[in-house]
C-alpha cells in the first residue's frame, strides 16, 4: 500500500547561502588557528590579542549561518527549538566530567546530533553548546571562540559522514564511534595549536618559536601534543566510543523520531475549508 511507509528522518537542509557562510567562517577559523605558524619573530606572542577580534567576527558569522539556513528554508521554528534543547543538554553534560582526564560526555551527543540533523545544524549546535557551557561553568576566556570553532567543526564532521540513508544498525554505530575517536584527538590537537603559542612549552624542544621554518615548528608541535595532551585526548576518545556504542542506538532512534515528527522540510499550505 502506498503512503504507509514510515517517513525517513531527514537532516536540516543546507542551501547554497548556508554553505557559503560555513565556508567563510571555516576559512576565518583556519586562519585564526594557523597564522602564528607563519608569523615573523617580531610579531609578538601569537594569539595574545586576536581572541576578542575572532569572537567579534564569529558571533555575527554564526548568526549569518543561521539566517542563511532560515532563508534557504532549512531551519524553521521547530529546528530552532530543537537546537535550543540539544544545546542546553550538551551544556549540562559538559560539567559532569569536569574535564577530568579528558572525560567530557558532551562529545558523543555532538556526534550523534550532527549525524542525524546534518552538517550545518551540527556546526551551529557545536558552537552554541560550547558558548552556553562556558557561561554555565564560568569558562569564559580568550580560548572560548577557538573552542566554539573547534566544537562546531567536530559536530559538522559527523553530519558529513557517508551513507545516512543506507547505513544503519551496528555498522553505523561503529562508524560513528570511529569518527568520535578520531575527531576527539583532532579537537585536542586543534586546541593545542591555540594554547601552544601562548603557553610556554615544557622545554626548548617543544616550544613554539615565531619565525622558525614551518616544518621545524610542526615537529615541535607534535612533540608538544604528545607530551601535554595525549592522555586527555585518549580519555575523551575512549568515553566517546563507549557512550556511542552503549547508548548511541537509543539516542539515534530518539533523535530520528523527533526529526520525523518535526518534519523540517514540510511546506505549509493553505486551502479553503473542506479541501
Amino acid at each position: 500500500m502506498t503512503g504507509t511507509r514510515e517517513r525517513r528522518a531527514r537532516p536540516v537542509r543546507l542551501g547554497p547561502r548556508a554553505v557559503a557562510a560555513l565556508v567563510l567562517i571555516s576559512a576565518i577559523g583556519v586562519a585564526a588557528f594557523g597564522w602564528p605558524l607563519l608569523a615573523g619573530p617580531g610579531s609578538g606572542l601569537a594569539h595574545a590579542q586576536d581572541a576578542p577580534w575572532l569572537f567579534a567576527a564569529l558571533l555575527p558569522l554564526l548568526v549569518g549561518v543561521v539566517v542563511a539556513m532560515i532563508a534557504d528554508a532549512g531551519l524553521d521554528a521547530k529546528a530552532v527549538a530543537m537546537l535550543g534543547v540539544l544545546a542546553a543538554v550538551g551544556a549540562a553534560l559538559r560539567p559532569l566530567g569536569a574535564g577530568t582526564a579528558g572525560l567530557e560526555p558532551m562529545f558523543f551527543l555532538m556526534v550523534l546530533s550532527g549525524r542525524v540533523l546534518g552538517p550545518g545544524f551540527g556546526f551551529v549546535l557545536g558552537s552554541v553548546t560550547m558558548f552556553a557551557s562556558a557561561l554555565l561553568t564560568g569558562g569564559v576566556g580568550p580560548w572560548m571562540p577557538f573552542q566554539m570553532l573547534a566544537m562546531g567543526w567536530f559536530a559538522m564532521g559527523a553530519g558529513l559522514l557517508p551513507g545516512p540513508d543506507r547505513l544503519r544498525g551496528r555498522a553505523e554505530l561503529l562508524m560513528l564511534a570511529g569518527y568520535g575517536a578520531v575527531a576527539s584527538f583532532a579537537y585536542g590537537t586543534v586546541m593545542n595549536l591555540y594554547g601552544w603559542t601562548i603557553v610556554p612549552g615544557l622545554g626548548s624542544g617543544v616550544s613554539f618559536r615565531p619565525g622558525d621554518a614551518l616544518a621545524d615548528n610542526l615537529v615541535r608541535f607534535l612533540a608538544y601534543c604528545t607530551a601535554t595532551s595525549l592522555g586527555w585526548d585518549l580519555g575523551r576518545a575512549v568515553l566517546t566510543v563507549v557512550l556511542t556504542l552503549t547508548v548511541g542506538a537509543a539516542l539515534l532512534k530518539a533523535l530520528r523520531r523527533a526529526t520525523r515528527r518535526a518534519a523540517f522540510e514540510a511546506q505549509v499550505t493553505f486551502g479553503a475549508p473542506g479541501e
